[in-house]
């Protein structure tokens, strides 16, 4: 199915940080098993021994690091083609995501907006995907912890934050998404995030009364 066939609803919630649309990813699912459920309605909470294994050698404090260094990284003129997407693009996962929305090739998601992507890839990359999670839909993505117990209103270095720019508190409404760095202490956060401002990976102080909520990883290190 081409982009153009993609239900309103779907294209316009796939708004990450700086204008646009693009497709999405959903729940956890596939060969990496979850540690939370794998969708909206399964709510059984599964941690693979693996899994909390890996989870115990990685700290808030190592997805903030891993954040950080990415600074800088910015997409192409086409919105796209950072090393962000290009990783997602090649995953079983978007193959899984493209069929829950709406169908169409892996490669659309080489330009499409990446928020959701970066904060993805950090967990990939840390091997921390069962808590970290992974997904290119903002929405479907807030929902996978909130839908496990792991979502709250505390903002927490390390913690997944999600935006809604309408200042809406509904989990429906949620445009864009990042890594918390700090509680300023004055009614705004630091965090880092990518696809925000000129479409780069960038340090951000941000308001509160634009978060919907946060998601918690469960770090155990």
């Amino acid at each position: 199915m081409s982009l153009s066939r993609i239900s309103e609803r779907t294209r316009t919630r796939l708004v990450c940080g700086v204008a646009g649309l693009a497709l999405a990813a959903g729940a956890v699912a596939g060969p990496v098993a979850s540690a939370y459920a794998d969708s909206p309605t399964d709510t059984a909470v599964r941690v693979p021994a693996a899994a909390d294994k890996a989870a115990k050698m990685v700290t808030a404090q190592d997805v903030i690091n891993l954040a950080m260094r990415q600074v800088g990284i910015s997409e192409n003129s086409y919105g796209g083609g950072t090393k962000f997407q290009q990783w997602y693009m090649n995953t079983q996962r978007a193959k899984e995501t493209l069929a829950r929305d709406g169908g169409g090739t892996p490669a659309i998601y080489l330009n499409a907006p990446w928020c959701a992507m970066f904060v993805s890839w950090l967990g990939d990359q840390l091997g921390i995907r069962p808590i970290l999670g992974w997904d290119a839909y903002t929405v479907t993505y807030a929902k996978w912890f909130q839908n496990n117990g792991h979502w709250g209103d505390v903002a927490k270095p390390g913690a997944v934050v999600f935006y809604a720019w309408n200042g809406s508190k509904d989990v429906d409404s949620v445009d864009h998404v990042g890594i918390v760095v700090q509680d300023n202490g004055d009614g705004t956060i630091k965090t880092v995030e990518g696809n925000t401002g000129r479409g780069q990976v960038e340090v951000r102080i941000r308001p509160k009364s634009q978060v919907v909520g946060y998601g918690y990883p469960q770090y155990t290190a």
